[in-house]
């Protein structure tokens, strides 16, 4: 794992795609990140994987535009259903949330989606995605309160190609009010 400082203040956890091969994020590695974030100053980000790999996601510019925790989530095209190993993932998620350290946090989730369909589909869409997430983690013991789903469409790509399968994601972040 490499940290890197962001001017953001605010914590996130970046679902995206399965592009990159970044390893299963435990539930206690998860508490530690978060636990940190309490008093929502300067946030801290987290590249997953081996060196190289995040030197050349820095380097292409791949890194998410909000520090976070990178955690991989599978969404097809034109799919809000969550794979067996999106649900793998989330289970973990789901175990860090339910931690005694994290229970005073509520999360956004924002679904996102790629440029592929029309922008209000692409709403729904995201909405949907968001809302598996969302429906997920409270089927699994996280108080459904401490989430609120959102859909931004293809507003926010994570990259620059908005047909990217990289775009097509659920992002987390600690909500501030």
């Amino acid at each position: 794992m490499r940290w890197g400082s962001s001017a953001l203040a605010l914590a996130t956890v970046l679902f995206s795609t399965h592009v990159y091969a970044d390893p299963l994020q435990k539930s206690e590695d998860i508490v530690n990140y978060f636990a940190g974030q309490g008093n929502l100053g300067a946030s801290r980000g987290i590249c997953v994987g081996t060196e190289e790999e995040c030197k050349s996601k820095a380097e292409k510019n791949e890194a998410p535009q909000k520090a976070g925790l990178d955690m991989m989530i599978n969404f097809a095209l034109d799919s809000a259903q969550l794979d067996q190993t999106a649900r793998t993932e989330l289970d973990e998620f789901a175990k860090a949330l339910k931690d005694n350290r994290l229970s005073t946090f509520s999360f956004v989730v924002e679904g996102h989606t790629d440029a592929t369909g029309t922008d209000r589909y692409n709403q729904d869409l995201s909405q949907r995605r968001a809302q598996s997430v969302a429906a997920f983690l409270a089927a699994n013991g996280v108080q459904s309160t401490r989430l609120e789903p959102i859909g931004l469409g293809k507003s926010h790509p994570r990259v620059a190609n908005p047909y990217d399968p990289v775009n097509r994601r659920v992002e987390m972040r600690i909500r501030t009010q």
